[in-house]
């Protein structure tokens, strides 16, 4: 089948929301950090892509269309280099709301697995060392991360194939990248700070 939209965008940029939204338009599942978490030995498989220089990308995005959010923005420039045909979306945001709603949801997730330095996971790989640089705690540090990220995904991908945007713009820009019918439906709203845990962990658990 293959990616026909690859996300750029980091998490809490509207992962969540796109990934509803391009399923909406017709994309046969839109990988996304939550498909991770709830199916078993899928964070080994990326640990593992990390490493391993020769990916077979196929396998790991069997019956999928699209893909958003960690892991997959970490390798877009390969994912895009791969799958010449599909278009890339660059999500953002405000840079330092960014950082505001990463601290509140993702970060504090991962913090206290930091204390184990034997527990590699795939948060302290790609988050935290990769869009972080090993500093999670620096709001400066983290708007210029995220900052150079938009920069670098700009540069690397050619323009008539990229969208930089902000879920906001609700379906407008998106279908019209996408070449797709503005759905009779409003733009999904998914994932605020306050919804964060019991999407990803439950109602009543911690995700610690």
């Amino acid at each position: 089948m293959g990616l026909s939209v690859i996300g750029a965008g980091y998490g809490r940029t509207g992962t969540l929301s796109l990934k509803r939204a391009l399923e909406m338009l017709g994309y046969r599942k839109c990988h996304h950090m939550i498909e991770v978490i709830n199916k078993p030995g899928e964070p080994d498989k990326w640990l593992d892509a990390i490493d391993n220089p020769d990916v077979d990308w196929d396998d790991l995005f069997d019956g999928f269309q699209a893909c958003v959010d960690w892991p997959a923005c970490h390798f877009y420039q390969a994912l895009a280099d791969y799958y010449l045909d599909a278009k890339v979306v660059l999500t953002v945001r405000d840079p330092r709301d960014w950082f505001d709603s990463m601290s509140a949801t993702t970060l504090s997730v991962i913090r206290p697995r930091l204390a184990d330095p034997e527990n590699r996971n795939l948060g302290t790989e790609l988050v935290i060392k990769g869009a972080f640089e090993g500093n999670m705690d620096d709001a400066d540090h983290a708007v210029e991360m995220f900052n150079r990220h938009t920069r670098e995904v700009i540069d690397f991908i050619d323009e008539d194939r990229l969208l930089v945007y902000d879920v906001r713009e609700g379906w407008g820009p998106l279908c019209a990248f996408l070449g797709k019918p503005v759905p009779a439906d409003p733009f999904p709203r998914i994932n605020s700070r306050d919804e964060f845990h019991g999407i990803f962990f439950g109602a009543g658990r911690s995700a610690s």
